[in-house]
């Protein structure tokens, strides 16, 4: 027999073990922290969870396949191993020490599998124990590869929502509406902001929509190539919008990189945008005297 033919043998041998032991592999691992710190309503709950792992293997194992992250028997827990990563790691817990935890689950498989290995047949059950490690090992790093990607989309949420949060639209007055932007402009924000404007636009029925660039500490050809659909989105919605807060130096960098700004209307501060607004709309706005009393 070669050596790939007696992988397979073993691997087998594994899957029939996974089977026979089921529930007792199942009962020790509900009470491991990887399980009993997640599935805390019952222990019964941990247990139906341990014996989908269970079964998971046995199906890696069955393929002659134990070494394979990619198995086709993995693909039945791999979204309960994320919720499971991901619960731990909102615990506080660190990605090396689920995987330590995983590889934990190991020991208490194979006291089981000695403790049926137990008879003349020592060297094939060195090769299955063996098995068993390597299929164990496969399943630590499928947990180390399902914590990584809860924490990827953890992130991608938390950066999402800090880009909304870094992009308000206020509603200055009856019909205008503003978004101050501070910070660097690049496209996964211009994006959010030109969806939380249009949004705006329709909620409070605006006819004016002020971009105030203030904060926006450089404008480059990609920065006002946002601006531009920005300011079309608006318009397309009804609303005419206005880019305020245009420094002298952004200017002058505007000129240097010959990028037309001349469809879109500009105002130096967002006063005066807001003035210009108002105005539009019939409504005037005067200075108070000082020492005038008002009437």
């Amino acid at each position: 027999m070669s050596e790939q033919e007696a992988a397979e043998v073993a691997a087998r041998e594994v899957a029939a073990f996974l089977g026979r032991c089921r529930e007792q592999i199942a009962q020790r691992w509900a009470d491991a922290p990887l399980f009993r710190t997640v599935f805390t309503v019952s222990r019964d709950e941990a247990v139906e969870a341990c014996k989908a792992v269970v079964d998971a293997l046995r199906e890696v194992a069955a393929s002659g396949r134990p070494e394979d992250v990619a198995a086709p028997g993995f693909d039945s827990v791999r979204e309960q191993l994320g919720r499971m990563a991901a619960s731990r790691a909102r615990s506080g817990v660190a990605p090396a020490q689920i995987a330590d935890e995983a590889a934990g689950l190991r020991a208490a498989a194979a006291e089981l599998l000695r403790h049926e290995s137990r008879g003349p047949a020592g060297g094939e059950a060195q090769e299955t124990m063996l098995a068993l490690t390597v299929l164990m090992g496969t399943l630590r790093l499928v947990f180390m590869q399902t914590t990584l990607n809860a924490g990827e989309e953890l992130i991608a949420r938390q950066r999402l929502q800090l880009l909304e949060v870094a992009t308000p639209v206020i509603n200055l007055w009856e019909g205008i509406v503003a978004v101050p932007l501070i910070g660097t402009l690049d496209s996964a924000r211009s994006q959010v902001v030109m969806e939380s404007l249009l949004q705006a636009i329709v909620e409070q029925r605006a006819s004016y929509a002020i971009l105030d660039i203030t904060g926006v500490p450089t404008v480059d050809s990609l920065v006002a190539q946002h601006l531009m659909k920005t300011v079309a989105a608006a318009r397309l919605m009804g609303a005419e919008c206005i880019v305020s807060g245009i420094r002298p130096a952004i200017a002058q960098t505007i000129v240097h990189l010959g990028i037309d700004l001349s469809p879109v209307l500009t105002r130096g501060s967002l006063a005066d945008a807001l003035a210009y607004a108002l105005s539009q709309q019939g409504i005037e706005v005067s200075h108070r005297v000082a020492g005038a009393t008002p009437r």
